[in-house]
């Protein structure tokens, strides 16, 4: 896989740190596939995380958003001491899966459902940042003020 050299762009540019961390981190392969997730779109502003937890229970498993980082942990407790399995399928370790959110993207909810941690994400745009459309008024523009060369310093 290719690698990018992105140390140009950081000495041209300002205030993209973020952007520039989040495709540096998408190059990078992410260790392992355990568990395996689906990231469903449900409609255009929401979304669903499911991971496959079979065989971990609630008080084992910890969802937490942190700048806008979802991190999903789970661990377990070693309970198969003193067991002898003739065949072990069912994968039981202790896990932390990471996915980046975009902004303005919030938890809005997680269930545990026959083993599948189901995260429910809702993106809120806030008043602010929404389109607003500006009205053209059909008056004079009386209110436009000249400055003379005395009062514009």
């Amino acid at each position: 896989m290719r690698t990018f050299d992105l140390t140009p762009l950081y000495r041209s540019t300002v205030g993209f740190d973020r952007v520039f961390d989040l495709l540096d981190s998408a190059g990078k392969a992410e260790t392992g596939g355990y568990p395996p997730y689906n990231i469903e779109r449900l409609d255009e502003n929401d979304y669903r995380v499911t991971l496959a937890v079979a065989g971990f229970s609630e008080d084992e498993l910890d969802v937490e958003l942190h700048e806008n980082t979802l991190t999903v942990t789970g661990s377990r407790k070693d309970e198969d001491e003193g067991r002898t399995f003739l065949y072990q399928g069912i994968a039981g370790r202790s896990f932390q899966r990471r996915f980046q959110l975009a902004e303005h993207v919030q938890v809005a909810g997680a269930s545990l459902v026959n083993g599948l941690l189901n995260i429910e994400l809702k993106r809120e745009i806030p008043e602010s940042a929404k389109p607003r459309k500006i009205s053209i008024g059909a008056g004079k523009a009386n209110n436009v003020k000249i400055l003379k060369d005395a009062d514009a310093a």
